[in-house]
């Protein structure tokens, strides 16, 4: 047993190894920044970014995240300063370099809480307020101006306490509509909407609704972004609840995987489609107008997915996470498309898949204000923010003499089988900015790295 954990560390180390060599080919941005305690949650503030006040070719963005200590060590929620280039596409990033111009994640406020941070997530009308679930059954409301005057090393303070559950949980949606609308969905089941909106007037709040259809933990809830009394649930009872305020009762719902579904996500430009993620290690898209089967089912994690979210830029693209390490984006434009190459490469609708957590992956967050740019955090103690590179790759930097070794012909190859015959050839490859490029340690037939 003891042999195989370790041929399974020396495994991932030797995948991220060959990720971090060939990191400055596959993105345009990247920042990997460790944390004292691993977060399981992130979420960029709501907030315009600023210039940075020393380079006006650099801005300053924010991020919310948590802590997941050991036994008596104090937890906290966490407010941090991104820097990033103004354009970061045109800023090539190299993780290795002496000196490097290099953007960075800061934290700049700490604000104690009792229990782990499950999930934290900002109003969207107001960023400095922020909603926490710990592994308490509270769910703490943070108003992160006032909590800033306050003492670090405190005692939990928050502004205020909602109650209505039992159990922990991880589900938590500000309504995009009704400014203080936050639904909660936990362990024990239930699903509880408070309106914080009278926040001022006392620090503890029962919900105005707790909605139960579920047999299981409820795993997520998600307001609709078109129709603003409309949410969703999903839950370890493989359920797909629509639930509509109006009448306070579910109005639809579905077995949408045989597994538990962990995460629901309304797309926010198209007012019918949403995306789960599910246990058995796919993505389903959904039509709410006839939620009996899905569109279409996204495949190729190879573990349990936790995570779905579109991106708040493209109507088409998504992005998805699990316990495999990898956070795969998709663009559904590229379905039905034919492939070069092999299947393994992933089907056409696979855009990219980030490989640079070395264990699960809990949570991410697309940045709205600079498109392309995704935050995400794991259990190694990692934070990271990221853009892959935007040109698809075509060809690569290789003399065409050099192909006369290889068993497939130029001609024929696919940029996937390129990369592994210059490997199996041992030759030093450059490619070009790689934005559809399934990382290459995936597809490589032998463990060599490539170098610029």
């Amino acid at each position: 047993m003891a042999g195989e954990q370790n041929g399974g560390v020396d495994e991932v180390m030797e995948e991220f190894a060959i990720w971090k060599k060939n990191s400055p080919y596959l993105y345009d941005l990247l920042i990997s920044h460790s944390l004292e305690w691993p977060s399981l949650t992130v979420d960029w503030v709501p907030l315009a970014p600023f210039p940075h006040p020393a380079n006006s070719s650099l801005a300053v963005h924010k991020l919310v995240l948590g802590t997941h200590t050991s036994e008596e060590v104090p937890n906290f929620l966490m407010v941090a300063d991104v820097i990033l280039p103004v354009k970061a596409s045109e800023t090539r990033i190299d993780i290795t370099g002496e000196n490097p111009i290099m953007p960075e994640v800061e934290i700049t406020q700490k604000i104690r809480v009792d229990g782990e941070v499950n999930r934290a997530r900002c109003m969207p009308q107001n960023p400095e307020i922020i909603g926490a679930k710990t592994s308490g059954c509270e769910v703490y409301v943070f108003n992160c101006g006032k909590q800033g005057a306050k003492a670090q090393g405190g005692e939990c303070d928050p502004d205020l306490r909602l109650r209505g559950h039992d159990k922990e949980g991880y589900g938590l949606s500000w309504s995009p509509f009704k400014e203080g609308y936050l639904l909660s969905g936990s362990n024990d089941q239930k699903i509880c909407l408070w309106d914080v909106s009278s926040m001022a007037d006392k620090n503890v709040l029962d919900a105005m609704n707790v909605y139960e259809a579920h047999e299981s933990v409820v795993g997520d809830v998600s307001w609709h972004l078109k129709n603003e009394n409309l949410f969703g649930s999903v839950g370890d009872d493989c359920l797909l609840v629509i639930w509509d305020l109006r009448t306070n009762k579910s109005v639809d719902s579905v077995r949408a995987h045989e597994e538990e579904v962990n995460y629901v996500s309304f797309n926010p430009y198209n007012e019918w489609i949403l995306a789960t993620a599910s246990s058995d290690t796919t993505v389903g898209l959904f039509d709410l107008r006839k939620l009996a089967e899905p569109l279409h089912v996204l495949s190729s994690h190879t573990e349990g997915v936790y995570e779905v979210e579109w991106d708040p830029n493209h109507e088409t693209v998504l992005a998805s996470s699990g316990d495999d390490r990898r956070l795969m984006v998709w663009d559904l434009n590229n379905m039905g498309n034919e492939q070069d190459g092999d299947a393994e490469d992933g089907p056409p609708e696979l855009l990219f898949s980030h490989g640079g957590h070395k264990a699960k992956i809990s949570d991410f967050t697309w940045n709205a204000h600079q498109p392309w740019v995704i935050a995400s955090v794991a259990e190694d103690n990692s934070v990271q923010v990221w853009q892959m590179a935007k040109a698809i790759p075509s060809r690569f930097s290789i003399s065409k003499d050099a192909y006369r070794n290889w068993s497939v012909p130029y001609e024929e190859a696919s940029p996937f089988q390129m990369v592994r015959e210059a490997i199996d050839n041992e030759m030093i490859i450059k490619c070009c900015s790689c934005a559809t490029i399934h990382l290459l340690m995936e597809v490589c037939t032998t463990p060599q790295a490539l170098t610029g």
